[in-house]
């Protein structure tokens, strides 16, 4: 996906995201949703929250890598969905650091974010980008993610049967199916959380 996307290419990538995913809201999957399809993987041992040094950085990214492999061992590229929250209902020039690591985005949709302040009213901008699933193409997003510099990321394979929500400290998994979930839980169980929750 490129700048040049007709906008019917993404007005049915939305009509294939709500058959797929009706219940993720605003294509930003968070729990509780799809609770039996869900798992929360944590991206340093002992739950440590971020990154001190290259060695830690390193675990972080191969573990975000370790668990799109299993997801999609034969998806050669992703969906890229990036989000900026603002007080603007049209979207403007995007923040420099996700203009510099994903490019190619373009802009998917705006609506009003609800939170638990309604009289701040906040847009939520989203782009989307296609990109090789390759660390070079991936790595300096998933660090921002890690740094907690950007916030609001998906990645999806293109028949999007999966989603992977990198935040800072980890990483969500909405699995294909229960078995798919309960089988990489299974195979990283020192990435769990040690809470009743999974959180």
């Amino acid at each position: 996906m490129n700048r040049s996307t007709p906008r019917r290419d993404l007005e049915a990538l939305s009509v294939l995201w709500e058959r797929q995913w009706p219940a993720v809201r605003d294509h930003l999957p968070m729990p509780p949703a799809y609770p039996d399809r869900w798992v929360r993987f944590h991206s340093l041992p002992g739950s440590k929250r971020y990154p001190d040094d290259e060695a830690e950085y390193d675990i972080l990214l191969e573990r975000h890598h370790t668990l799109l492999a299993e997801l999609g061992p034969n998806d050669d590229e992703l969906y890229v969905v990036t989000r900026e929250w603002n007080g603007d209902r049209e979207p403007v020039t995007r923040m420099a650091d996700l203009q510099r690591v994903d490019p190619d985005a373009q802009h998917w949709g705006s609506w009003v974010h609800y939170d638990d302040f309604p009289d701040d009213i906040l847009y939520q901008h989203e782009y989307i980008s296609r990109r090789p699933r390759r660390r070079q193409a991936l790595d300096p997003l998933l660090q921002l993610v890690a740094d907690e510099v950007i916030a609001g990321v998906t990645l999806a394979p293109l028949d999007l049967r999966w989603l992977y929500h990198p935040y800072d400290g980890g990483g969500d998994v909405f699995a294909p199916s229960t078995a798919v979930r309960d089988a990489l839980k299974a195979a990283y169980p020192d990435w769990l959380s040690t809470r009743p929750s999974g959180m």
